[in-house]
């Protein structure tokens, strides 16, 4: 399962429970009969006695103890949340005319561009292009698969000095900093007669 799908699916589950739960505590609170798993006998029943309210009230340590603990918990959540909001992917790239506007050039557009020029060197079997980063900045992310007896060090070379510069060139870019890894394609082994 991918990253995202994973988050969606706890994200799910919670809610689901977290609403399975409220509608419960609604409708026993509106005068429906209690579930059978309900802790509570009714409707006048409260959620904490006053002996279950006031048992560690003496200690010094317990509400410290429950304040920082429901901290923890909003905070691992606010994180959790940011991380799934924030994009890795890149959409748009923001890109100066030279004439004190701006033009709006699709990452849709460039990531395909890029792969395929990266795809017409020699050596090069397939190739995957992501953008990430800023609007303003936008960074590579580039996945070449080489094929069997490629030289590693060349083909990185002529991407870097062909494709990714036609790329930065072609779309107006300053720079375009990418991260590039390399595979082999997978081969069965000579036989040797």
């Amino acid at each position: 399962m991918r990253r995202g799908g994973l988050h969606r699916a706890v994200l799910a589950l919670v809610g689901l429970s977290l609403l399975v739960l409220g509608g419960a505590v609604l409708a026993v609170g509106l005068g429906a009969p209690p579930p059978s798993w309900w802790i509570h006998t009714g409707p006048h029943d409260v959620l904490l006695t006053r002996a279950e309210r006031t048992r560690w009230r003496g200690t010094g340590w317990w509400w410290p103890s429950v304040l920082g603990g429901l901290a923890v918990v909003v905070l691992l959540a606010l994180g959790w949340l940011t991380a799934i909001l924030r994009r890795r992917r890149l959409t748009e790239v923001l890109i100066d005319t030279g004439d004190g506007a701006y033009a709006l050039l699709r990452a849709g557009a460039l990531e395909p561009a890029l792969a395929q020029d990266a795809l017409r060197q020699r050596g090069v079997a397939h190739a995957e292009v992501r953008l990430r980063g800023r609007r303003t900045a936008p960074t590579a992310g580039v996945r070449l698969r080489l094929e069997p007896g490629t030289d590693p060090a060349a083909a990185l070379s002529e991407f870097t000095t062909r494709a990714l510069t036609h790329a930065h060139r072609s779309a107006g870019l300053a720079s375009l900093p990418a991260e590039v890894r390399l595979w082999a394609v997978k081969h069965r082994a000579e036989r040797v007669v």
